[in-house]
Formats: structure tokens, C-alpha cells, sequence
């Protein structure tokens, strides 16, 4: 077998947060090299068997090893599950042969990254969060190859390239698709259109400010594309303002936009900056300010609003967006600015490492 066909274990678990980056490295690291057999470690507890088989990767099941920020109770059993842990993740790496070790966090990293280290295999981080994990500080002191999301993560070694992404994301010309996009929704192909979303569950929040301004952006002219998560319900009579629970393909939610609302976790702000639609983030109150952390470079850059879950009403929707939203040439300007900060080849740049890093450690099969 080829050194350019390696064989890969893929650690980012639990959340799609850690593994929607690692399925997008998965699939360029594929692209550049499709003879490359890549495993994926994951648990039962999270998303992984459902999301990581759906992408098409074999997937070993390891005790999950939450690892605390501070310092709890919860640490004292940490030693006995990890251990137990290790021994899982070592059987896979022997089991598949492993080239190397591509940690993206979460609960199955620590175990991955100190496997690893016992079978004298290269690791290699990527850190999507402005404040990096307890897994990915530790691996950062193990080995050389850290690659982050931006030069604002602080982690040693650590060199900023950006999240991977889907192609649909990085690919996707916004004005190009934006009638087809919007034509899709059943929205008007004319006049701005706001896009709102708390993620993949939804958030209460975001969900009542945007709702209790409906009238205000009907009458700003301002179309509604209102994505409100599957357990959340919005009543809306106009057909301008159009309610989904999901949106499955979200590049033809962005094409459609000319404008986000929502919450400001790692993927989606690395999402938006690439396609350039600027927002306005509401940051999670009660995640030790990581969301806001992660929305710093593109508010800094001018691409972006950022406002506290406490703040967000119907009248500051009303006060603060509509004048953005009917103002195009204010939104073209937050727009450049939001696509200055992407990093649309972040998938393609760390497969092309990992590549050369497995070569490096074992230079012919």
C-alpha cells in the first residue's frame, strides 16, 4: 500500500461541534488520497452513531472520558475510565494498523491522543474553539502538529488555519444562488431576507425576539426565513415570514440571506465567514463565554454584531437590524468584511499535512 494511502484514526466525538470538522477533514484527506482507509473513534453517548456512519466511515466504539474543566469529584473516577479507555483505543490503532492519530476533542480525544503516544504514533490536533478543551491542552504538550481555528486560540504549538468545512459551504456562490435559493422557500426573489436560526435544537431566545418583531420586518419590507429547530414552534400568518423546524442543506439557507440571527458556536461562525453573510451572534449565556470568544474576529473585523441573549427583543430588532437590513449597501460592506475572515481551504490545508506527517513517519509500506 502506498504511504500516500494511509491508514487514519479520526478522534472528534460526541458533539457535531467536534465531529462535523472531523468528517470534512475525513472527506478532503478522501479526495486527495481515496485509496486512504480512515477510521473514526466515537462513543455511544453523543451523536456519533448517528452522524459519523451517515458520512460513510467504519466507527469503534470506546468507553467515553469527559474530562472536566475544573476541578470536581468527578475527577477521582477519571483514572479507572480513562485507563480503560486507553486499552479500547489501543486495540482500534493495532486492529487497523494506524498511521496516525487526527484529534478534533471531545470525549474520545484524551483517550485517542494517549494511545497514541504508547504506540509512538504522530497526533495531530485541530482546535475549532477560541478556548481549546481539556483534551486538546493536554495532547498540545504531546506533540508538534496543532493546527487551530484562528491566531486567537491559545494553544502551544498552535498554528491557525481555520475549520474544515463542507464543499457545499466553501464552494457556494451566494449571489449566484440566491434566486434559486429563495425561490426554494417559497420567498420572494426581491427585497432583503433575514435568516434566523438557533442551531439544530433551536433556541427560545432567538426564537421569540425574531417572532415578536415579525410585524416590524413585514413592514421594513425584510422577508423571514425562520429555522426554529425541531422541538421549538413559531406561529407565523405571513407569507413573507416563512417557519421550518430543519433545514438539512443550510448553503441554500445562507444563498437565500442576506442576514443571520443566531448563536455563535465554532461551526457556524466559520460557516457565515466563508460564505460571507454577515450577523448578528447571540452568544449561549451559560458556556463560560466560549461562543463569544468565537464570535470576536469577525465582530472585530466589522462583519458581524454581537449581542447578549438578554438582549435580544423584538425592539432591538426592530432599533438595530432593520436599518442594516434596509440598507444594501451597509450589508455588501459587512458582507466583505465577514468573507475577509474565512478560511474556506481549512479541510484541503489539514489533510495536506496529515498526508506529509504520515510520510514523515513511516516514509515507504
Amino acid at each position: 500500500m502506498d504511504i500516500k494511502a494511509p491508514r487514519v484514526v479520526v478522534a472528534g466525538g460526541h458533539s457535531a461541534g467536534h465531529i462535523e470538522p472531523a468528517m470534512n477533514f475525513a472527506d478532503a484527506l478522501r479526495r486527495l488520497a481515496p485509496a486512504a482507509e480512515i477510521t473514526a473513534l466515537g462513543t455511544v453517548r453523543g451523536l456519533d452513531t448517528t452522524l459519523i456512519p451517515a458520512r460513510g466511515y467504519p466507527l469503534e466504539l470506546i468507553p467515553p472520558v469527559p474530562l472536566p474543566r475544573k476541578a470536581t469529584r468527578a475527577l477521582l473516577h477519571i483514572p479507572s475510565r480513562l485507563r480503560a479507555s486507553i486499552r479500547a483505543a489501543s486495540a482500534v490503532l493495532d486492529q487497523v494498523q494506524a498511521d496516525v492519530v487526527v484529534g478534533f476533542g471531545g470525549y474520545v480525544a484524551a483517550p485517542a491522543y494517549l494511545a497514541a503516544r504508547r504506540r509512538r504514533l504522530p497526533i495531530v490536533i485541530h482546535e475549532a474553539n477560541i478556548r481549546p478543551g481539556a483534551a486538546n491542552r493536554m495532547a498540545a504538550r504531546l506533540t508538534p502538529h496543532v493546527y487551530t481555528a484562528s491566531p486567537d486560540v491559545r494553544l502551544k504549538n498552535g498554528t491557525a488555519i481555520g475549520i474544515p468545512l463542507r464543499p457545499a459551504i466553501t464552494g457556494l456562490d451566494r449571489l449566484a444562488t440566491r434566486e434559486a435559493a429563495r425561490r426554494k422557500f417559497g420567498l420572494s426573489t426581491d427585497g432583503p431576507v433575514l435568516l434566523v436560526t438557533g442551531g439544530s435544537q433551536g433556541a427560545t431566545t432567538i426564537n421569540a425576539a425574531a417572532s415578536g418583531a415579525a410585524a416590524a420586518l413585514r413592514k421594513a419590507g425584510v422577508q423571514v426565513l425562520h429555522i426554529t429547530g425541531p422541538r421549538h414552534t413559531v406561529e407565523a400568518a405571513d407569507p413573507s415570514y416563512v417557519v421550518l423546524p430543519f433545514v438539512d442543506e443550510m448553503q441554500y439557507a445562507y444563498a437565500a440571506a442576506d442576514f443571520a440571527i443566531c448563536r455563535s458556536g465554532a461551526m457556524t461562525c466559520a460557516e457565515l465567514a466563508a460564505v460571507g453573510l454577515p450577523a448578528a451572534f447571540v452568544p449561549l449565556p451559560d458556556r463560560g463565554g466560549e461562543q463569544r470568544l468565537n464570535a470576536g474576529p469577525v465582530v472585530a473585523a466589522g462583519g458581524a454584531l454581537l449581542v447578549n441573549d438578554a438582549n435580544l427583543t423584538p425592539a432591538w430588532i426592530e432599533s438595530a437590524l432593520v436599518p442594516i437590513l434596509t440598507d444594501p449597501a451597509r450589508l455588501a460592506t459587512m458582507s466583505a468584511r465577514a468573507s475577509a475572515t474565512g478560511a474556506p481551504d481549512a479541510d484541503i490545508v489539514l489533510a495536506r499535512h496529515v498526508l506529509s506527517i504520515a510520510q514523515q513517519h513511516r516514509p515507504a509500506r
